[in-house]
Formats: C-alpha cells, sequence, structure tokens
C-alpha cells in the first residue's frame, strides 16, 4: 500500500464516482420509462413537479425527488426562477422517443435485467454452468428487442442490404429468405415489409419469442410472406435459401460452427448469408473503450452463459471480431467472406460458400 500514487488514486475514485452516478441514473431512467414519466414531462414541458403529478397521477414528492436526480444527471434541465422541469429535444428523444434510433430506453431496460438476474450470474461463475436465454429476466427479452430494432430500421434496408452482391435484385424479384435467431421479429418484419415478392422465415429456438413476432407480424400486415417457427439454428428445416441472414445471434450459439456448416447446407448455389455481429477489434486491447466495456459486460452476463449452456458451448463471445468470426465461418463451409458493411455498433460480413 505505500506504493499508491495518489493523483491516480484521486482519478480512480473519480472514474469509479461517475461510474456509481450512471448507474444510478440508469435504474431512475428506468423507472421513468416504466410510470411514463418522460414522455409526460415532454407533453407539458417546462413544468413544476406538482403539474407533472397532476397530469401523471402520481405522488408529488416522489416526483420532486425524482425530478431532482434527473436534473443532477443532466437528463432533463432546471429553471431554478421559475422552479419548472424541463426536457431539451434532445433530452426527449433519448428518454422518450420510443423507437428513434437515439433512444436509449431499450438499453437500460436490457441492462436493468442482468440486475435481476445477479443471484444465476454469481453462480455460474462457481459452477462454470452455462444461463440459457430463456431463464433471463424478460426485461432482456424486451429491452434487447427495443434497442436493436431501431438500429435495424435505419441500416438493414437502405445500407446493410444494398451492400451485397446481388442480394437486393433477388429480394425485390422474389427471394426464399431465412432470418436465423429472429427473437421478436423486427428483422424478419422490416425486410417482408420492404419485399413483399419474398418469403421469410424466422427461426428462434425461444418459444415466446416467436409467439410475439407472429403477433408482430400479424399487426404489420407482413403474415402472409413471414412464417415463424420454434427451431434452432442446426436444425431449421428448408433448402435452396437465397438468402440467410443472422443478426446479432452467432456469438450467443453453443456451437456457431455447426450452425455455420447448417446454413452453408441450405443455402442455393449462389445464395448469401449475411451475417452482423456487435463490432470489435480482432484483439483486446483493440476494445478497450467504453463500448468495448459495454459489449463485454454483456457478453460476461447475456452472450457466454447462453453459449456454455448449450451444446459445445464454444463461448465465443459479443467481441470476438471479424478475424475470429472468419475463422468460424471458413470452418463451417464459407470459403469467402467479407465485410461488406459496418456502422459504430456492428460488423456485416457477406459469406458465401
Amino acid at each position: 500500500m505505500t506504493d499508491i500514487n495518489e493523483n491516480k488514486l484521486e482519478q480512480l475514485q473519480g472514474k469509479v464516482m461517475g461510474d456509481v452516478a450512471g448507474s444510478l441514473g440508469l435504474l431512475i431512467a428506468y423507472i421513468g420509462d416504466k410510470l411514463d414519466l418522460y414522455s409526460a414531462l415532454a407533453e407539458i414541458t417546462p413544468a413544476t413537479s406538482q403539474e407533472l403529478a397532476d397530469s401523471t397521477g402520481m405522488d408529488e414528492r416522489y416526483l420532486r425527488e425524482w425530478l431532482s436526480a434527473n436534473a443532477a444527471a443532466g437528463y432533463v434541465n432546471y429553471d431554478s426562477a421559475a422552479g419548472r422541469f424541463s426536457l431539451s429535444p434532445e433530452q426527449a428523444v433519448v428518454f422518450a422517443a420510443e423507437g428513434h434510433p437515439a433512444c436509449m430506453q431499450g438499453f437500460f431496460q436490457a441492462v436493468m435485467s442482468a440486475y435481476v438476474d445477479e443471484p444465476k450470474l454469481t453462480e455460474v461463475f462457481r459452477s462454470g454452468k452455462g444461463l440459457p436465454w430463456s431463464d433471463h429476466s424478460p426485461c432482456l427479452f424486451c429491452g434487447t428487442e427495443r434497442f436493436f430494432r431501431p438500429m435495424y430500421a435505419m441500416n438493414l434496408i437502405d445500407s446493410w442490404l444494398p451492400a451485397l452482391d446481388g442480394v437486393r435484385e433477388k429480394l425485390e424479384a422474389g427471394a426464399k429468405v431465412a432470418d436465423i435467431g429472429c427473437g421478436h421479429g423486427s428483422s424478419t418484419i422490416l425486410m417482408a415489409k420492404a419485399f413483399p415478392n419474398s418469403t421469410f422465415h424466422g427461426f428462434d429456438f425461444h418459444e415466446p419469442s416467436i409467439e410475439h413476432a407472429r403477433e408482430r407480424a400479424r399487426a404489420e400486415g407482413v403474415a402472409s410472406n413471414t412464417i415463424f417457427e420454434v427451431v434452432t439454428a442446426k436444425h431449421y428445416p428448408g433448402k435452396n435459401y437465397d438468402l440467410v441472414t443472422m443478426f446479432d445471434a452467432l456469438h450467443d450459439m453453443g456451437d456457431p460452427v455447426g450452425a455455420a456448416l447448417h446454413i452453408a447446407s441450405s443455402l442455393s448455389d449462389s445464395g448469401t448469408f449475411m451475417l452482423v455481429e456487435p463490432f470489435a477489434g480482432d484483439s483486446l486491447e483493440e476494445n478497450l473503450h467504453p463500448l468495448g466495456q459495454i459489449y463485454y459486460s454483456f457478453s460476461t452476463m447475456v452472450c457466454v452463459p447462453a453459449s456454455k449452456s448449450q451444446e459445445v458451448g464454444l463461448g465465443l463471445g459479443a467481441q470476438a471480431g471479424q478475424k475470429k468470426l472468419t475463422e468460424v465461418l471458413n470452418t463451417g463451409g464459407f470459403s469467402r467472406v467479407r465485410r461488406a458493411a459496418m456502422t459504430p455498433t456492428n460488423l456485416v460480413l457477406e459469406a458465401k460458400v
């Protein structure tokens, strides 16, 4: 303890205090989302705590403290002269604009699920066993879908699919598509709406998610060209698919090589596999930044436990990087793999047999 550098200690303490404040801010924001408080404030902004209480039917004293915490965090603004709280347009987007790519509430919901699941996660560290996706808090399923859907809506149709060789033309003419690990069906439904001449098969091993996907397809008017089934990535039915897609799911699988082998065998001779994975460099050193911290943390609590709960249990992790992903695809029968597109948060790989 005599070798402690006081300046470095103070810097680390400051970093940790910021992290503690952020973790509490996330909880405050999650509560506001559940109670629809940000949307209510956006409608009447600026407002006193009493005016927000009158608008929502909530207790004024709790709202006053909640608003104060938000103001201290910079999530809302406070006018001391008027005694009113307000949301700027930017704050309204981040905390209240459901469906906007910049809205973070789905992300907060997914993070909250990890806190709920902490006892289960602590136990798998001791046992070395896995934690199946289905055994997580439902907050994880809903939060993941809420967070990913706007990003897919922003990029999938206009950017990622056009980056693939000849795929958009096939989809417009009428193609057979499989979306593996489709979850609640957001990606499947986006493609089905954009390309009504094509047929989209959504496959996922989580039955509640598939039930939700079927409901969403009916609500979105694409039930006629979507088919959702409960099945694993290594056993989904059908052959001669023109396109197979997988969004942020390969690293969660126990046997990603086995999944790749099955995908390769299900494609037509000219078929394409589009793999979307979290953005990562090929080494730990390249990923030592805030986004890397977020991805490694989710990988610790969700992705690696999910993989280890399945056969093989490779534990690829959410920060595998293009080199490792390419090795998996090559071993799975894909001889040609290239980076077709990227965003700050995703890698998009095109693979052909």
